[in-house]
């Protein structure tokens, strides 16, 4: 064969390898897209989301996207996500004060009413 013949050969087996990997790829972004909302978590045809909230799960979520050479990506995440526990750590301890002040007041209120 020529050496022409030879390019349009190695050509349409790149072109149906290229196609077969679109198929792929559609059939797995779909899947993917179905699994949104904590199904993909899900183990059991049945589960009801129970697994996505485990804090494993968040972990191995986070391990693989750390493998996929986003560790910069994860570590921003994280560190976003421990800034946000927080300022609600805090704003959790301040409403509980607060709250705490408030019913001291009506307490006293209402002996002051009672006397």
């Amino acid at each position: 064969m020529s050496r022409l013949a030879d390019l349009e050969v190695r050509r349409r087996v790149l072109l149906a390898r290229c196609a077969m990997q679109r198929v792929d790829l559609a059939r797995r972004g779909s899947r993917l897209h179905a699994g949104v909302g904590g199904a993909a978590f899900a183990t059991a045809p049945g589960a009801d989301g129970r697994a996505a909230r485990h804090p494993l799960a968040w972990i191995a979520a986070l391990a693989g996207l750390a493998v996929l050479g986003r560790t910069r990506d994860v570590l921003t995440v994280l560190a976003w996500v421990r800034t946000a526990l927080s300022v609600a750590s805090r704003a959790a301890q301040l409403l509980g004060l607060i709250g705490a002040v408030r019913a001291r007041r009506s307490a006293r209120a209402r002996s002051r009413a009672r006397a």
